[in-house]
């Protein structure tokens, strides 16, 4: 089912007789758990960009838009979606698909989430009523800011079909500072001393395959420069790199370039502490990977195993932190908790504000949570 407009669309909702896998390009289909569905419904057709104003840094596309043909446009304009969602997942995923997961990537530790930038949302709900969250500025809600709740819900309150961002102007420069670290904690300490310093790190990871811890600086040139100095001055061994090389590292990093080959993918997010700790604990179980936002997330790739998802679970709950089963065969999906269970009383808000959105329950039922 590929409806072309928003009122084609609420038409098969209102006809549909039975549960819809909601989607855009399609791959995030491996991701959480596997949709028993009668159909698929498809916002790819719904695609291009409705309005953009770069000197009101404001744009606003269907949910069916590349998310490459988003970022070309705004970087002909020099400016950028500054949550730098990753491509892991393929050329064809859409704008819709990034804010209905709302996944982020390096930037996240000083930019924000994709979240924090979601100024509005047009959607389809279960009971194929055309809605319409916020606008076109950050101040534009009174009382309960809906599209942010649409925003990480995965298709399963209502299917959106327009999405308005607040973009902001790209760097002039980057420029990397590199550490050696002999492990994982010691690129923490690395890291945090980055990240705790006055030079505005917009980016902290370390990949064990290299033992280097990664500090990216982003601004003018000149003043990337003066501040890679200045970070990399009296640390032994530091390097520094300069723009293409340095550009084409984090894109790498905002990617999983570095994410070793496995049959399952997990992302975990912890303290930043707790990071050297999971990557010793899941070792035991065949899982490795690595760390960004400064050690509080962990990309990991392992086996497609029982035992292997429960050593991460284990891993992320002894850090007091979560976990997302972000890639792995349907069987495996299908059997185990793919996030960390809700609370008791945050399960039966979430119902309720189900029964809200889709009464019938026929958008992406189960995705997240076996009830």
């Amino acid at each position: 089912m590929t409806p072309r407009d928003e009122e084609e669309l609420a038409a098969m909702v209102r006809a549909a007789a039975g549960p819809l896998r909601v989607q855009g390009g399609g791959t995030k289909a491996d991701m959480l758990r596997p949709v028993r569905a009668a159909a698929v419904l498809s916002t790819a057709a719904m695609s291009g960009i409705t309005l953009y104003s770069p000197s009101e840094l404001v744009l606003r596309a269907r949910a069916g838009t590349r998310l490459a043909e988003i970022e070309s446009v705004l970087a002909a304009h020099g400016q950028q979606i500054i949550a730098e969602p990753p491509r892991f997942f393929g050329p064809a995923q859409t704008i819709g698909g990034v804010v209905a997961s709302n996944i982020s990537g390096p930037r996240r530790i000083g930019g924000g989430a994709m979240r924090d930038h979601v100024l509005g949302v047009r959607a389809v709900n279960g009971s194929g009523e055309i809605l319409n969250f916020g606008g076109r500025v950050l101040k534009n809600v009174t009382g309960l800011d809906l599209a942010k709740l649409l925003t990480g819900s995965f298709g399963t309150l209502a299917v959106m079909t327009e999405v308005t961002l607040k973009v902001l102007p790209a760097a002039e420069a980057v420029g990397t500072v590199v550490v050696p670290a002999a492990d994982a904690r010691a690129a923490v300490e690395v890291m945090a001393a980055g990240l705790g310093s006055p030079f505005s790190v917009s980016g902290a990871a370390y990949l064990p395959r290299d033992a280097r811890a990664y500090l990216r600086i982003e601004d003018f040139a000149e003043s990337v420069a003066y501040r890679c100095a200045k970070l990399a001055g009296g640390v032994a061994g530091a390097e520094i790199l300069g723009g293409e090389e340095s550009k084409a590292l984090w894109a790498g990093i905002r990617d999983c370039a570095a994410l070793p080959p496995g049959e399952a993918v997990w992302r975990v997010s912890v303290r930043p502490s707790a990071g050297p700790g999971v990557l010793r604990d899941v070792a035991f179980a065949g899982v490795s990977g690595f760390m960004d936002w400064g050690g509080g997330l962990l990309w990991l790739s392992g086996p497609a195993t029982r035992a292997a998802h429960e050593a991460v679970c284990a891993a992320a709950r002894g850090g007091a932190g979560v976990w997302w089963l972000m890639r792995g065969p349907e069987a495996l999906r299908a059997a185990v908790e793919v996030i960390p269970p809700e609370a008791p009383a945050l399960a039966a808000l979430r119902r309720r504000m189900t029964a809200k959105f889709d009464p019938r329950g026929i958008f992406n039922p189960l995705k997240m949570w076996a009830a």
